[in-house]
């Protein structure tokens, strides 16, 4: 037999290890000498700790391992082990992958200042007939299920797209769900087509919007939200509904995230601007769809007295 010591090396599992191993029932040592406590393996055990050893470099549970050592070697019992395992793995694997592209592509936007700039325009969206799929969704990570529905109820119809097409999702929570999220997926049609289970077609209602474009990977999302409220504040306008996203390169067409074309667009309306915001806005040209302005209060009036009055269509 084998001292601890030896079998550690031949091992390659140290002392400490191998004690608690001891511990859990995994790896009880052959022999332990009632006077001196030492302990000692059986040279058939080293098949043994390399099966442990391999099972818990494939990234196996402590516990998983207890288990699969008392099965043995049937393949066909240790097979829902091995398959679990491999589609965590797989899950990792192209979670590294997603997070080594959003490394890259931020190194390579690094010291590019323009890169920060977003252009926010002001826009009415018009009246439009769209098959639609209202549900709430566990994540927003798994939006793509919707599109998924809405594709597979609707393929049998040969949906004519309308000109332009919009392929989008209304947010319609009041505020950011970790989960159980509220959307409804919308994609603009020519033509009438009969309901479906969860595909209902119904004529949307036209919308004015702060619009922002942008291309890039969705993690960016967070600086055009920045920028579009910044522009909400400075021109006058408040948020009047919800925020929708119009996909126009995503990742139906291409997988590279970077390749993404996504439009940001909050529904806004005008609103009563006093102070610092009133002298923003005498400096700089009025939107296109201003209907009419009026300023009450006297020129000599001070800023913070003054308020701008102003109608939009």
């Amino acid at each position: 037999m084998l001292k601890i010591g030896l079998f550690s090396k031949l091992s390659r599992v140290s002392i400490r290890m191998l004690r608690y191993y001891d511990e859990i029932g995994l790896l009880h040592p052959a022999y332990i000498d009632p006077e001196s406590d030492y302990r000692y393996y059986r040279e058939d055990q080293l098949p043994q700790i390399g099966w442990i050893t391999a099972l818990r470099d494939m990234g196996f549970s402590l516990a998983d391992v207890c288990r699969m050592t008392e099965i043995g070697h049937d393949a066909e019992k240790l097979a829902p082990y091995f398959e679990t395992r491999r589609r965590e793995l797989e899950a990792d694997a192209a979670k590294t992958a997603w997070q080594l592209l959003l490394l890259e592509s931020a190194r390579n936007r690094l010291g590019k200042e323009d890169i920060m700039q977003y252009n926010v325009t002001i826009k009415t969206i018009p009246e439009r007939y769209a098959a639609c799929v209202h549900t709430i969704i566990p994540r927003y990570s798994e939006e793509g299920s919707v599109w998924k529905t809405l594709c597979e109820e609707t393929d049998v119809m040969r949906l004519v797209p309308d000109e332009p097409c919009y392929c989008a999702v209304t947010f319609l929570d009041g505020e950011y769900k970790e989960r159980d999220v509220e959307i409804e997926a919308w994609k603009t049609v020519k033509g009438s087509y009969p309901d479906t289970a969860h595909v209902k077609f119904r004529t949307l209602p036209a919308v004015t919007v702060a619009s922002c474009t942008f291309r890039g990977p969705y993690e960016r999302i967070g600086e055009v939200y920045a920028a579009i409220a910044a522009w909400i504040a400075d021109n006058g306008y408040e948020c009047d509904g919800p925020m929708f996203n119009i996909y126009h390169v995503s990742p139906h067409e291409t997988q590279n995230p970077e390749e993404f074309v996504t439009e940001k667009a909050p529904r806004i309306m005008a609103c009563m601007i006093r102070g610092a915001a009133f002298q923003r806005m005498r400096t700089r040209p009025l939107p296109a769809v201003l209907l009419g302005a009026a300023v009450d209060g006297e020129d000599g009036a001070q800023g913070d007295q003054r308020v701008l009055r102003v109608e939009y269509l």
